[in-house]
């Protein structure tokens, strides 16, 4: 499998590769990447979980113990919590963020999926979601996977990215584009 040059050559990006190759050596993809939602659930949800992982004060021997204790709180498969155990270790834990969405990136690809990064003003309903899907799929001739982001200073609209294709439907946008216009 061919792995895009672009995710290897950041610091994220090859965590998120080494992570991705050991996972599908394993057959453990499905449980990696169920770990992963759940940790990027957990990021976004508790602000002292995200202060634990960025923060330069913790050291080595706190991290790998709070990860250790957290692990089975959130219900992370044991690549994962050993993959968590290294970034630690290696005091890279505040790059979680950026190996998640590399990883979910070449999960992706290796499901021939492409992954959408979605960005509403409101959190969208299933059905919304369902449609999303079905339009991007319409226009990209592949299964998509979304990312959904809430954003209220987006006032309306969705952004929607696929790839290097970015279509900005939000309100913001179109009220700037409305303002920069009536200045002449």
């Amino acid at each position: 499998m061919e792995i895009s040059g672009g995710i290897q050559a950041s610091l994220a990006g090859r965590y998120a590769t080494a992570l991705f190759e050991l996972a599908r050596d394993e057959s453990q993809l499905d449980a990696v990447s169920a770990s992963l939602a759940s940790l990027k659930a957990a990021l976004s949800g508790s602000e002292d979980f995200r202060r634990l992982t960025e923060s330069p004060l913790v050291d080595r021997a706190g991290a790998t113990r709070a990860i250790a204790a957290v692990a089975p709180t959130l219900g992370l498969d044991p690549l994962t919590t050993n993959f968590l155990g290294v970034l630690a270790q290696n005091r890279r834990l505040g790059q979680i963020g950026p190996v998640i969405r590399a990883f979910t990136g070449l999960l992706a690809r290796h499901r021939g999926q492409a992954t959408a990064d979605v960005t509403s003003a409101h959190p969208l309903s299933d059905d919304q979601i369902e449609a999303l899907k079905a339009k991007l799929k319409q226009q990209t001739g592949r299964d998509v996977s979304i990312d959904l982001k809430v954003d209220p200073t987006i006032l309306g609209g969705l952004i929607v990215k696929v790839g290097s294709r970015m279509v900005d439907g939000s309100i913001r946008t179109k009220l700037n584009t409305l303002a920069h216009a009536m200045k002449g």
